[in-house]
């Protein structure tokens, strides 16, 4: 009977250590990482996924390189890099309308073609054939810093542009990119005039206001998003630099007063001090 006892005991050991060795898994790192970066460029969201390779002591971009000059590449490792716009958008001078894009590259020492595809899968091979919504060709520049992993940024973010900047090794490139957002702010802009709301016309008169576009048109709508009851001092601060602008510094003066006094109320000292300041500037 003990003998039968250890026997099934031994049996038991053995099938649970069969168990963890069919459960175990042993995790590494990848050895190109995958990456994915976004960034809102005005109104348009831009977003770029991708793997990022390692130079590990290796010749990049040359003749006879891990990337050969002259012949499409995947423009990362893995998979198709996978480009995403959520607006119609400009890349160097060239349109592509809103959706998701595989971009390969064809490098060489002089130019750099960008190749854009309706996005499918990531088999970057079987793109190779086809023929591209865009191509774009833009000049690489050696970079002083070498960057050992590969690397995307989205930089020199402003309202209607920026730059895609890619890095690897000593070697950039910089595709400027250039978005709709007037356009699409106009538009907005126009669309809810009907029946704006008093941040409707706050947003209006702001975006009129910092763009340097009609300010009377910009007064009317902020005098009509502080009416009432209840304006809100960041509301009617916007007014107060509305008419300070058109060289209504007395009226521009009363406006930041109210602006002020709203702001002690609600406890907000940022908006107490910005008053403060324009009132002794006006009032020279």
């Amino acid at each position: 009977m003990k003998k039968v006892l250890l026997n099934l005991s031994a049996l038991l050991l053995l099938i649970s250590l069969s168990a963890l060795d069919l459960n175990a898994q042993i995790r590494t790192p990848a050895p190109s990482p995958s990456s994915e970066i976004k960034q809102a460029v005005g109104l348009t969201d831009v977003t770029i996924a991708y793997s990022r390779p390692g130079v590990k002591g290796r010749e990049i971009f040359a003749e006879d390189g891990l990337v050969p000059y002259g012949k499409p590449w995947r423009l990362g490792a893995n998979a198709a890099t996978k480009f995403s716009f959520s607006e119609d958008v400009e890349i160097a001078g060239t349109g592509l309308k809103a959706g998701d894009y595989a971009v390969l590259a064809t490098p060489t020492a002089e130019e750099w073609k960008f190749m854009f595809y309706p996005y499918e899968s990531g088999n970057w091979g079987s793109y190779v054939e086809k023929e591209p919504a865009a191509t774009i060709s833009v000049k690489p520049r050696t970079w002083d810093n070498k960057v050992e992993t590969m690397t995307f940024m989205i930089g020199n973010v402003q309202p209607s542009s920026a730059d895609i900047m890619f890095f690897w090794d000593k070697t950039a490139v910089i595709l400027p990119l250039q978005v709709n957002t007037d356009e699409q702010v106009m538009s907005s802009i126009e669309g809810v005039m009907d029946g704006p709301s008093q941040n409707d016309y706050y947003a209006a008169a702001t975006y009129y206001h910092e763009s340097g576009k009609d300010l009377n048109q910009a007064l009317n709508w902020i005098e009509k998003a502080t009416a009432g009851k209840n304006p809100r001092y960041w509301q009617v601060r916007r007014k107060a630099l509305i008419l300070a602008d058109l060289g209504r510094k007395e009226e521009a003066i009363k406006a930041a007063e109210m602006s002020m006094q709203l702001a002690i109320e609600a406890g907000n000292e940022d908006y107490v001090r910005m008053n403060k300041k324009s009132i002794d500037e006006w009032s020279k």
